[in-house]
């Protein structure tokens, strides 16, 4: 096979950007959040400083897309900037954590979601029992659903584009059912007058239910830590750098795409909390059960037959998300392969033009992370990371505008050097408030960030000369 079939137009790509971004954590995060918070004005501001962050951050990257248009994305603009170290710490945590990660963190929201209507897919109906781990129903359905997703993506670009296009149309579609009939019915009560009545006030709730007033740097700092949950909920959005050698016309299409994507995610993920607010008491937001803050809000609209609609609405969500993961990560691994810089099979592609044997390796490390651990302890590793290396990219933009500044650039950063310097100042603000208030998750992330420049220093030591 000589290379890519460009074959995603600015729709396509589009659709791919918002189906990467929307999974499961907007119909669940904001539980968490509120726990954290207290507020529900704190709450939307959390949502809208997310969006507007992963906003700064998709126009910057507009810049990189247009001057490298090919695949790989974000593995590409780093080794033009920095190296190769600097890019293949990316694609080691991208593989490790980011991409691998996310895949398995909602493929085990799939399946919990879908023990609603199969009870026998329980996260407690426990398989095998080894003492150090236990095997459950769901983190087997988990992998099935992988498994499926690898296999499809196998069969090409086009039948990848199509699904991933239906799906993400139907999301948007029930979600902005979610948001208009929501209102609607909210809209005529008084519960959202009452949760503003006095909404700035914050405050986090202990395990033991006691509560603990936020204010001043305490009450940034808490915002912080909520944002792991919206930060997460919007990730993604970079996914359609990665298959770059597949979108017709890049340099204008990939850039479109990513303002586009984020804008419309941003914009449903804001509304649906309002909506959120505007149906349940925040107390009925704190406590949700099982955090199925969607179900509780779909509940006051239909009664019981809000859990089987508000899981189906998941169910899609959550499918669609994981193929647009499954799609696009092997993309980089084949520009790493290319480049050395992964397992050699992964620089090679099928006869349907997909980076096949990347596929099945990706599938293969999500599979083992679906039996790592919990939801929550995934999302922090995967969230943490992702923001380490957004902040490293934005900052790259400053450092080809000085290094080649007659390189063509079809698109240039919005409001540069402003905007992708208020992102850098923003993300670091937030990983740095995560350092200190969430110590296990974000140091455990370092060390594979470290961990992967141990494995290329020992890959360059013991590769042969040419």
């Amino acid at each position: 096979m000589s290379g890519f079939h460009r074959s995603l137009g600015l729709w396509d790509a589009t659709m791919l950007v918002a189906g990467s971004m929307i999974g499961s954590g907007i119909f669940i995060v904001s539980a968490g959040m509120m726990r954290d918070l207290g507020s529900p004005a704190w709450l939307l501001v959390a949502w809208v400083v997310a969006g507007v962050l992963t906003v700064l951050a998709a126009l910057s990257y507009g810049e990189l897309a247009s001057m490298m248009p090919k695949a790989g994305g974000q593995f590409v603009y780093l080794e033009r900037a920095y190296g190769r170290l600097t890019a293949f710490l990316y694609g080691w945590t991208a593989f490790t954590v980011i991409t691998s990660g996310i895949i398995a963190a909602v493929a085990v929201a799939f399946a919990k979601f879908s023990a609603v209507f199969f009870p026998v897919l329980s996260p407690d109906n426990v398989l095998l029992d080894l003492g150090f781990m236990r095997v459950s129903a769901a983190q087997v359905y988990a992998v099935s659903a992988i498994l499926l997703l690898t296999w499809f993506n196998t069969r090409g670009v086009e039948s990848s584009k199509t699904f991933t296009t239906v799906f993400t149309t139907a999301k948007i579609a029930a979600l902005l059912a979610l948001i208009v009939v929501g209102l609607a019915v909210g809209l005529g009560t008084d519960v959202l007058a009452s949760n503003f009545t006095d909404g700035w006030r914050a405050a986090t709730e202990a395990a033991d239910g006691t509560l603990t007033p936020l204010t001043g740097a305490a009450l940034l700092s808490a915002l912080g830590v909520a944002m792991v949950g919206s930060l997460f909920s919007s990730d993604g959005w970079n996914s359609i750098t990665f298959i770059a050698g597949e979108v017709k016309e890049p340099q204008r299409n990939i850039p479109r795409s990513l303002a586009l994507g984020t804008f419309i995610v941003t914009g449903l993920y804001v509304l649906a909390n309002i909506t959120y607010l505007s149906l349940l008491p925040s107390e009925g937001i704190m406590h949700a059960e099982a955090d199925r803050v969607g179900t509780a809000a779909a509940e006051v609209i239909m009664g019981s037959a809000s859990v089987s609609v508000m899981a189906i609405l998941i169910m899609v969500s959550t499918f669609g998300c994981i193929n647009s993961y499954v799609l696009t990560g092997p993309r980089m691994y084949y520009a790493m392969s290319r480049e050395g810089l992964f397992f050699k099979q992964a620089g090679t592609l099928s006869a349907k033009g997909v980076p096949q044997w990347a596929l099945w390796v990706q599938c293969a490390w999500s599979c083992v992370l679906c039996f790592s651990g919990t939801y929550g302890d995934l999302l922090d590793y995967a969230t943490f990371a992702s923001l380490l290396f957004y902040i490293v990219t934005i900052a790259g933009i400053f450092i080809l505008r000085k290094r080649e500044p007659e390189a063509p650039r079809p698109y240039k950063a919005f409001g540069y050097p402003l905007v992708p310097a208020l992102y850098i100042v923003c993300a670091l603000g937030f990983c740095l408030n995560l350092l200190v208030f969430k110590p296990a998750f974000t140091l455990g992330s370092l060390v594979i960030v470290g961990l992967g420049a141990l494995v290329y220093l020992v890959t360059m030591r013991t590769r042969p000369s040419a």
